[in-house]
């Protein structure tokens, strides 16, 4: 057990645009040595580029994003007895939404478009409106992983 006492959750503050704090979460994690304008610039300009496409509001489009690419469950390792078993969890709101905004941010920087770091995000996020890609492939790959090791689900701690 932990010596540590548990990590506050700091209450983050909500962005100028939206007046919503998931979508300063995301800027926050998009920033890039301290950059914060800019990764705000990235972040509205994607948002408002695939919401104008797809003609829906963009926050209704982030979080839709957001919900579409949260993973429900993952699996841990845990050691019994000399050998390591992937005991499948329940992963809580929070971290699934950190999960998705990682996955999606990962995705971005790792498929660069033509036109930057927008336009890669705003295709990121088109796909996963459209309900493809690999973000949500990643997801499917963690259920399926779960669902595939559900056998050890009884040595949860």
């Amino acid at each position: 057990m932990s010596r540590r006492s548990r990590a506050k959750i700091r209450q983050i503050s909500k962005d100028h645009r939206y007046s919503d704090s998931v979508v300063q979460r995301f800027i926050n994690y998009m920033m890039h040595d301290g950059l914060k304008a800019k990764a705000q610039f990235i972040t509205y300009k994607a948002i408002e580029e695939v919401a104008e496409s797809k003609k829906i509001q963009p926050l209704t489009m982030f979080s839709e994003c957001i919900e579409k690419s949260r993973p429900l469950v993952e699996v841990r390792s845990k050691r019994v007895g000399g050998a390591t078993y992937q005991v499948p969890h329940e992963v809580s709101l929070r971290r699934g939404v950190a999960l998705a905004m990682r996955w999606i941010i990962n995705e971005a920087r790792n498929n660069r478009k033509r036109g930057g770091m927008a336009a890669s995000l705003a295709a990121c996020f088109t796909e996963i409106v459209e309900s493809r890609g690999t973000v949500l492939k990643k997801r499917e790959e963690v259920h399926k992983m779960a669902e595939a090791n559900r056998a050890f689900a009884h040595l949860k701690w």
